[in-house]
């Protein structure tokens, strides 16, 4: 299994504010997913549904915060092994899974580390990322990019991106 470690990379003042946020929760037990996911209950969508911030931590834990909170303060500040969001049903199974974090921009190739981990709680999972994208930094720019079918220009600039993950 591939092991890196992303550091955060997006904006410094995003990082700075999440210094005084509470990170996310650790999820080590299916009766603690489900006391979260009570907790925050008014988050629930309309199909029964909660959808969470999720990190995976440099030890491979999982934890979990409101959908709105950023990735950098759910993982207290420091590197992920992968990061995005996660939509639980009540009893607390994973349906859908993203790599959607433009904080820490985590590969596709993350997977392995969200399975392991939800596996350990255990949590039943859909096998892989249901939504996955790539992530490429500019190199004229600088700026963080989604490709998007295979397009690797920057949106910002048209400057080509890299085939190969970059930050």
């Amino acid at each position: 299994m591939q092991t890196r470690l992303y550091d955060y990379v997006g904006p410094s003042e995003i990082r700075d504010a999440a210094r005084s946020l509470p990170s996310g929760a650790f999820i080590r037990s299916k009766p603690d997913i489900v006391e979260w996911l009570t907790r925050h209950s008014d988050d629930t969508e309309i199909d029964g549904t909660l959808v969470a911030t999720f990190v995976i931590d440099r030890n491979g834990c999982l934890l979990v915060a409101p959908r709105r909170s950023e990735h950098v303060a759910c993982a207290a500040g420091g590197p992920v092994l992968s990061a995005g969001e996660m939509t639980f049903t009540a009893e607390g199974d994973v349906t859908e899974v993203s790599n959607q974090s433009t904080g820490f921009c985590p590969e596709p190739e993350s997977w392995p580390h969200v399975a392991a981990a939800l596996e350990s709680v255990p949590l039943p999972h859909p096998g892989g990322f249901t939504t996955s994208i790539v992530f490429r930094l500019c190199p004229g720019c600088r700026e963080r990019n989604i490709v998007k079918d295979g397009w690797f220009k920057c949106e910002l600039c048209g400057a080509s991106l890299p085939e190969h993950w970059n930050f």
